[in-house]
C-alpha cells in the first residue's frame, strides 16, 4: 500500500448536504458551474464510483463518523441519533495529536448524549438549521450553549473555520470538518446569489418525465414527485396546478433547480475562501482537502427530489480530493469507494491503525492510481426508514456491482423509529447499468438475466 508522506497531514473535509454530483462542473453538470470546487478536482482526484450505504442524513454520517454501517453504529433512520461514546475517527486523530474541530451541520442528536465529541472545538446547527441568521451550538457543558449567529448560514461556517484555522497551534496537524447546511431542502438563496439563473432555462434530465411503468410498486408511490408533493415553500410561489401532468412538472423543475443551484453557488464561493487561506498561508501542500455530500440528491431525475432510493442519482456521492504530496492532479478514479472508508483513510494518512470494529478500508493507495489485488468489485447499501409520512419510501436493500444492480424491497419498517407499520408487498428490481444507465427498465423477471440474478443474490448474502 501506498505509504504517505513522513510530516502527518492536514485535513480539511468539506461536506455538504444533498448535493448530487451531477451538479458539479467537475463531474460534467449540464446544469451548473462549481469553479472553485472544480479547483480541488483539478489539483487532485475526482473519484466517479464513490457510494453510500444509506442515503439518508444521518445515518450517511455516522457511517462516515464511525466507519461502520448503520446496524452496527445503530443510526439507521432520522430518529436514531448517534451513541457519542462510539469509536471515531476525530477521536482517534485528537488521541494522536491532531487537532480537531468540526462547524456546521451535525445532525446527529442533541444534549449531551448526542453532542460533538473527539473535538477541540465546535459549533454546530441544531437540527436542519436555517440558512438565514441561524442559531448555532456552541462547544460547552452539558451538549452545549445556544446562540443565534447574523448572517447567511453559508458564510457563518466558513467564517468559524477560517477563524479556527486562524488561530490553531501551528506546530501541530489538524483535522477540520467543514459541514454545510446547503444544498437541503427548502432552498433560500442569500442575496448576492438569489438572481442567478433568472433569464434562462435549466436542461432538463433525460428522465424527468418517467412514467415507472415495469418497475417496482415503489418507485410510484413515492412521494417525491415534483408534480404532486413539491410546495409553496420550496417554490416560494404559487404552484399552478391546473396545467397537465407534464406541464407541470417542467414548470415546478425549473423553480426547483434554480433555487437548488442558487445556494450551491453561495458554497462554491466560500469553498475558494478556504483554498485561498491554505495558498495565503503556505498549508496547500500538506493539507488534504475533501469535498464530499452525505449523499446523492434527485435533481429532477425521475420526477423526482430528495434521495433515499437506490437509484443512481441517490446512491452516488460526489467525492473530490486534492492532496498534492500525493495525488496526481487531474486524475479520475473508477474504483469502488463507499462512506465507511473515509474514516480508515483518514487514520492510514496519520498513520493510525484501523480499529478492528471499522468494517470501511483505506483507500490511500488510489489516490495514485494504483489498486490493490483484491478491491471490492460490489457493494452493501440498505434504506431502513420503511414509509416514512413525508416521502413514503419502501425499506431497501441491495447490492451494486460494475455493471449490475439488485434491489430488494423487503416492505417492513421493523418497529424501527421513524418508520410505518404499514407492510408493503415485498418487490425485485434488476438493473443493467451498461445497457439502461438511467435505470429504467427493470430486467428481474426476464428470463436472459436469470443467472444473473442468481449470482447477484449470493453476492448480496455475502455482503
Amino acid at each position: 500500500m501506498t505509504k504517505p508522506p513522513l510530516t502527518p497531514p492536514n485535513i480539511i473535509f468539506i461536506m455538504a448536504d444533498d448535493h448530487a454530483a451531477h451538479a458539479m462542473g467537475c463531474y460534467g453538470s449540464r446544469i451548473n458551474k462549481t469553479p472553485n470546487l472544480d479547483r480541488i478536482a483539478n489539483g487532485g482526484v475526482r473519484f466517479d464510483n464513490c457510494f453510500c450505504t444509506n442515503s439518508i442524513c444521518t445515518p450517511s454520517r455516522a457511517a462516515i463518523l464511525t466507519g461502520t454501517y448503520n446496524h452496527i453504529n445503530g443510526a439507521t433512520t432520522l430518529s436514531t441519533p448517534l451513541d457519542n461514546r462510539l469509536t471515531t475517527y476525530p477521536k482517534l486523530l485528537q488521541a494522536a495529536g491532531y487537532q480537531t474541530a468540526i462547524f456546521g451541520k451535525w445532525h446527529l442528536g442533541e444534549g449531551p448524549e448526542h453532542c460533538p465529541t473527539g473535538f477541540d472545538d465546535w459549533a454546530v446547527l441544531p437540527g436542519q438549521g436555517r440558512y438565514h441568521n441561524p442559531e448555532f451550538i456552541f462547544n460547552g457543558p452539558n451538549g452545549g450553549t445556544r446562540q443565534t449567529c447574523r448572517g447567511y448560514v453559508t458564510d457563518l461556517i466558513t467564517d468559524m473555520s477560517l477563524n479556527w484555522l486562524d488561530k490553531r497551534d501551528a506546530s501541530r496537524p489538524f483535522c477540520m470538518m467543514v459541514h454545510h447546511k446547503a444544498p437541503h431542502r427548502p432552498w433560500y438563496p442569500d442575496e448576492k446569489h438569489a438572481h442567478l439563473y433568472l433569464n434562462e432555462d435549466i436542461p432538463e434530465p433525460p428522465t424527468l418525465h418517467d412514467d415507472y411503468v415495469g418497475r417496482a410498486a415503489a418507485a410510484r408511490e413515492a412521494k417525491m414527485r415534483l408534480d404532486k408533493n413539491m410546495t409553496v415553500t420550496d417554490l416560494k410561489c404559487e404552484i399552478p396546478h391546473e396545467l397537465p401532468e407534464r406541464e407541470l412538472r417542467s414548470w415546478v423543475y425549473q423553480k426547483y433547480i434554480k433555487e437548488y443551484l442558487r445556494v450551491i453557488a453561495s458554497i462554491d464561493d466560500n469553498v475558494g475562501r478556504l483554498l485561498d487561506f491554505l495558498d495565503e498561508h503556505n498549508l496547500a501542500e500538506n493539507t488534504m482537502v475533501i469535498y464530499t455530500s452525505d449523499q446523492g440528491f434527485f435533481l429532477g431525475d425521475h420526477g423526482w427530489y430528495d434521495k433515499r432510493f437506490m437509484y443512481e442519482e441517490s446512491l452516488r456521492m460526489p467525492f473530490i480530493l486534492r492532496y498534492p504530496a500525493m495525488a496526481k492532479p487531474g486524475s479520475v478514479n473508477a474504483d469502488m469507494i463507499l462512506n465507511v472508508d473515509f474514516a480508515p483513510l483518514f487514520l492510514d494518512l496519520a498513520r493510525i491503525a484501523t480499529p478492528p470494529e471499522m468494517q470501511g478500508h483505506s483507500f490511500l493507495s488510489l489516490l495514485r492510481g494504483e489498486t490493490p489485488s483484491g478491491w471490492r468489485q460490489s457493494m452493501y447499501y440498505r434504506y431502513w426508514m420503511h414509509g416514512d409520512s413525508c416521502h413514503n419510501v419502501h425499506a431497501h436493500y441491495g447490492v451494486r456491482t460494475h455493471r449490475y444492480k439488485l434491489i430488494h424491497y423487503y416492505g417492513d419498517g421493523l418497529g424501527l423509529p421513524g418508520t410505518s407499520t404499514t407492510l408493503t408487498p415485498p418487490e425485485w428490481e434488476l438493473f443493467d447499468l451498461d445497457k439502461d444507465p438511467c435505470e429504467l427498465n427493470n430486467c428481474y423477471h426476464n428470463p436472459a438475466y436469470a443467472t444473473v440474478v442468481q449470482e447477484l443474490k449470493a453476492e448480496l448474502t455475502r455482503l
